[in-house]
């Protein structure tokens, strides 16, 4: 069987959902969070289907096949009791920087009108993180007045902090990082490219993004440089700092890897996850002032290199 939306290794938080669903005690407003590239999209939009009718078999409802009437309905992004919204293209052709409250209040006036199949009125933002001020405020005063058979799913990667009244109206659904096992079959299924396993440390959304060029070359150069450490020679450095600012790719990639060894490190150095909390409060700020890949590339192996300095 073959699934319109297939997800590995997040059962455990499907089943609640499903336990909430056929017990008739459904919340109106669901967070699905935890690291990006692990699948919340795709279960926010399996969840999203299953509320609007489509259904697979007995022992996996969640699993419709494209062939469902209302799964092929949703995979076309016509149905009209469904509503997506995630960053839009600015007027120049390019994509925003963050949600806008304007679409925010076209997803309210969404949820004012009666279901057009007379069942629910489903909505999905993706993702939380990418919402700006204005758009969080404008969320939550649909989250506090829910209109009756209508269902919110927020997906939410946690890079940057919402509003602590949004995560109260909530039930959360949290989702970790998946297996090895899990990872390859879901790449498999996606058919990703060979390189996109080394990438991916149990997110695999994030190995085939990171599966280009620029990405592997930056992942690359961030694995020569923290071999070298503590004392990597300028040359190291020089081609860490350019292959990084290749790109908004790049520079994940070779972040992704620093983030990584300094995770692995701090199960045996209490120091190192220090060191990694710095330098992931550090991206978040990156990303928070809209850093160029350089910038944020130097501020990194600034950080990267008083951190080694400390073991």
């Amino acid at each position: 069987m073959t699934s319109a939306w297939p997800l590995y290794g997040h059962d455990a938080a499907e089943a609640s959902f499903l336990a909430s669903a056929t017990t008739g005690k459904l919340h109106h407003g669901w967070l699905i969070e935890g690291p990006s590239g692990i699948g919340k999209a795709t279960m926010a939009n399996r969840l999203a289907a299953y509320m609007l009718g489509a259904r697979g078999p007995e022992t996996s409802p969640l699993d419709a096949e494209p062939s469902d009437p209302v799964a092929r309905t949703c995979l076309a992004g016509g149905h009209p009791d469904l509503r997506v919204v995630h960053r839009e293209l600015n007027d120049k052709g390019k994509l925003r920087q963050d949600i806008t409250v304007d679409q925010i209040r076209e997803l309210t006036h969404f949820f004012s009108l009666k279901p057009a199949q007379g069942g629910w009125r489903v909505g999905i933002i993706d993702s939380l993180d990418e919402l700006n001020r204005n758009g969080a405020n404008a969320l939550l005063k649909t989250l506090e007045e829910p209109p009756g058979h209508s269902i919110l799913f927020l997906v939410n990667h946690g890079t940057t902090p919402i509003l602590p009244t949004i995560r109260s109206r909530c039930r959360v659904l949290r989702v970790s990082a998946l297996s090895d096992e899990d990872t390859k079959r879901a790449l498999e299924t996606a058919d990703a490219p060979p390189e996109a396993v080394s990438l991916s440390k149990g997110r695999p959304g994030l190995g085939i993004q990171l599966s280009t060029p620029s990405g592997l070359a930056a992942s690359h150069a961030a694995k020569v440089l923290l071999r070298s450490l503590p004392r990597p020679n300028d040359g190291l450095v020089t081609d860490a700092l350019q292959t990084a600012s290749a790109d908004d790719t790049a520079m994940q990639a070779f972040q992704e890897e620093i983030l990584s060894w300094l995770a692995h490190r701090a199960e045996q150095e209490p120091t190192a996850a220090k060191a990694w909390l710095d330098i992931s409060r550090l991206a978040g700020e990156a990303r928070a002032l809209k850093m160029d890949p350089a910038q944020t590339a130097s501020k990194l192996i600034a950080g990267l290199y008083s951190a080694a300095r400390t073991h």
